[in-house]
């Protein structure tokens, strides 16, 4: 069993009054948290990985509940998404690990969400930055969710280390006027409409 000894977490959030038009009668807010942990494959090519996404299970729950209580809750939430960040001493699909116990964390707690989990993925140094990628927890049409969050660590990711972040949202972007499938039209039932 693969150790994922856990460095550090960070939680952000942002609550977004107004983006150059009026301000919004309830702020839009967006949370993320990110943790640093030990990456075991670093430094060697392991063939068979998806075992050890079963370990990192209870982080994605740890992760997931400290992300619904900073934002205030589970209701209202209606945006999600992922990221994974490796240092340079690991390879890119190590962060891959991250779509089960990221994901279906989210998932499970946001009850019976319809929608893909965005997700993004790279290799950075210390101090590196990620876009966690935002969309719309029933449907993936819903153009006033598609949105995005940076986040990243000043002392991390070291070599040797996985950055694992988690994203929610609750509401659209503040002045989205883009069109597409509108929120109370989402009928849920394929994950994209």
């Amino acid at each position: 069993m693969p150790e994922f000894t856990l460095r550090k977490t960070i939680v952000f959030v942002e609550d977004i009054h107004h983006d150059g038009g009026p301000v919004a009668e309830t702020p839009r807010r967006r949370a993320a948290i990110v943790a640093l942990v030990k990456n075991p494959f670093a430094g060697r090519y392991v063939e068979d990985l998806q075992s050890a996404m079963d370990d990192l299970k209870p982080l994605g729950l740890m992760m997931t509940d400290r992300l619904i209580e900073a934002m205030g809750g589970i209701a209202g939430i209606d945006g999600y998404g992922k990221a994974g960040l490796v240092g340079e001493a690991g390879e890119l699909e190590h962060t891959a690990l991250w779509h089960v116990p990221g994901g279906y964390a989210m998932r499970e707690r946001l009850g019976e969400a319809k929608a893909i989990v965005p997700s993004s993925m790279k290799i950075g140094g210390v101090g590196s930055r990620i876009d966690i990628p935002l969309g719309h927890i029933n449907a993936a049409y819903v153009r006033s969710h598609f949105d995005g969050m940076e986040v990243g660590v000043p002392d991390g990711p070291k070599a040797d280390e996985l950055l694992f972040a988690l994203a929610m949202s609750r509401g659209g972007r503040i002045h989205h006027r883009m069109g597409g499938l509108m929120v109370d039209d989402v009928t849920g039932e394929d994950g994209l409409r």
